[in-house]
């Protein structure tokens, strides 16, 4: 009997612990990787990149893939706080979407690979000094949403070439901001205006925006507004402020606000570029340490329809309508 007993048992343990195996490996079937994502702010672009980030993650591993998203509402104290979260879970891999969030990524972990995505330039993001090759190096790498600056300013010519003082306008907390604003500067003055001629006019918050835009609207012919996230979340401000004066965008979700023309490029393509970057590193294919910053393919002369209707313009046929949808 106690022989019975005995298998009977042991016959239950084995059961158990295969119970206990069969469990575990159904667990292993979802989530076999964990990414984390922080995203500074909500707004149409940077909404887009993340999708399209997720959507070629989900497309090469399904279920398997698991998302810990953390969106920082525009404050940059949030992206720090959002990044060592995501080190604590101990995730195989952080996208930082927008400067201040691959700032507080960078700061948490030299770690975990970081890929950043709607970031203009890294060697000022990440004060990067010497030359740079385009290879961050480390465990840094990503996609940059810088559309050439020096068409834009072309644009700012074809559309406005009598125009007698242009401003820019940009958050000056946004180092990715200030550098377009630099850029932008040297090409219109590459284009025949006057260094004097070019006026910057700068907020640091939300809470002043309306005011600044007023002043720049006042003093300028026509302003030119770049891939600024505090300027994506306040274009209704803007546009509240600006009365008749045209905008020039860096990218379509500002245009789509307050602008009446932009050269942009395909934020959801670039959230795809930078997710099948994370493919790569995270099936082992490539080390983020030699990847080098990737580009979107392409831009687009858009315009804003409304915009322009309300300000009597027509545009130039090359130039294509931003959807609504």
């Amino acid at each position: 009997m106690k022989t019975m007993k005995k298998v009977l048992a042991l016959t239950l343990a084995c059961l158990m612990l295969a119970s206990l195996g069969l469990g575990l490996a159904s667990c292993g079937n979802k989530g076999d990787y964990t990414v984390g994502i922080i995203q500074l702010v909500q707004h149409e672009a940077l909404d887009a990149a993340t999708q399209g980030f997720k959507d070629a993650l989900v497309a090469e591993f399904g279920d398997k893939v698991e998302f810990v998203e953390h969106n920082a509402q525009g404050d940059s104290n949030a992206c720090n706080t959002a990044a060592n979260d995501l080190v604590t879970k101990k995730v195989d891999l952080i996208m930082a979407n927008a400067t201040p969030a691959l700032q507080s990524a960078a700061s948490a972990t030299a770690e975990i690979p970081i890929l950043g995505t709607s970031v203009t330039d890294y060697v000022t993001a990440l004060d990067i000094k010497g030359e740079f090759n385009g290879v961050v190096g480390g465990n840094i790498s990503g996609t940059s949403d810088l559309a050439p600056l020096d068409k834009q300013a072309a644009m700012i010519k074809e559309l406005y070439p009598n125009a007698a003082t242009v401003g820019i306008l940009y958050c000056s907390a946004e180092a990715n901001s200030k550098f377009q604003a630099a850029e932008i500067r040297k090409e219109l003055i590459a284009l025949g205006w006057d260094k004097d001629s070019i006026k910057d006019f700068t907020f640091s918050a939300s809470s002043e925006v309306a005011t600044v835009s007023a002043a720049a609207a006042a003093a300028c012919d026509v302003l030119y507004v770049p891939t600024d996230n505090t300027a994506a979340d306040c274009t209704e401000t803007i546009l509240g402020a600006i009365g008749n004066t045209p905008v020039i965008a860096g990218e379509a979700g500002i245009c789509s606000g307050c602008g009446v023309a932009t050269l942009s490029i395909d934020y959801y393509e670039l959230g795809k570029i930078t997710g099948e970057m994370a493919v790569k590193i995270l099936k082992g294919e490539k080390k983020v340490s030699e990847m080098a910053i990737e580009y979107a393919p392409a831009t687009t002369k858009m315009y804003n329809a409304d915009r322009c209707q309300a300000l009597g313009l027509t545009l130039p046929t090359d130039y294509v309508a931003i959807s609504k949808d």
